[in-house]
């Protein structure tokens, strides 16, 4: 039997993975403004927490669940997980019908987000004030890191990055070896996301191969497929099958 919302069933679900990249910012009555480029501010010193209204007749769709988690998180974490999870069930409920609220989706703080069996799969990261949103009918993952994010790219590369994967690096001007270190470093996050693993099992095990322009798992000989593309001023990973014809909104 196929999905359902609300007991209506759903027609069949899109092909192709849908990615949003969203603000986690928000107008009196949950409106979002649109994707600009990344802020200097950090998240605690947005206003939202002041628009934020929980109780159940809030114009936030979250399930009573999530109202429950939000009142356990301290102010800036509760907006934050708020907005984005209303920003995550809006935009799924006009992917694929129905109420926001009623959407089956199991995300806890703090925990990788899932559909019920039947309803595809999604992945989320936050960087700053901006949410990166993906479905997929299959796995996915994704990763969302500021362009202009400043990282000792040297360092992290010796520390965490194969040896093969290094010895290209050392070969690029200082400028070029930063965003390739941070490139290949959201596309290992969004792999292990993919692979519903964690960074301290995994990373290092991860090498993007810039010469064959291939994303491996070393250790397991997995070659998943990846893309990594800058969007107002964002660097944007995803992992998983058919990624590269996906849809942006």
């Amino acid at each position: 039997m196929g999905a359902s919302l609300g007991g209506a069933p759903i027609a069949a679900l899109p092909a192709v993975p849908h990615y949003w990249l969203l603000p986690l910012t928000a107008q009196p009555g949950g409106a979002a403004g649109p994707a600009a480029g990344p802020p200097s501010a950090g998240f605690a010193e947005d206003p939202l927490e002041a628009l934020l209204d929980l109780g159940p007749g809030s114009a936030l769709p979250l399930s009573d669940q999530e109202r429950a988690w939000c009142g356990a998180l301290a102010a800036p974490l509760r907006a934050r997980y708020a907005t984005s999870r209303a920003l995550v069930r809006r935009q799924l409920a006009a992917l694929l019908g129905g109420d926001p609220r009623e959407l089956p989706l199991h995300s806890p703080p703090g925990e990788p987000p899932r559909l019920a069996v039947g309803w595809g799969h999604l992945s989320l990261s936050h960087s700053r004030d901006r949410l990166l949103l993906a479905w997929s009918p299959r796995p996915i993952g994704v990763d969302l890191e500021a362009a202009d994010r400043r990282l000792d790219g040297l360092t992290l590369a010796r520390r965490f990055f194969p040896a093969p994967e290094l010895a290209q690096l050392l070969h690029l001007p200082e400028a070029r070896r930063r965003r390739a270190v941070l490139e290949s470093w959201v596309r290992k996050e969004a792999a292990i996301k993919w692979r519903g693993s964690s960074l301290a099992s995994e990373l290092r095990h991860w090498q993007w191969d810039r010469e064959r322009g291939a994303l491996v798992q070393l250790r397991d000989g997995l070659s998943p497929e990846c893309l990594c593309r800058e969007r107002d001023g964002w660097l944007c990973a995803a992992v998983g099958e058919a990624v590269g014809s996906g849809l942006w909104a």
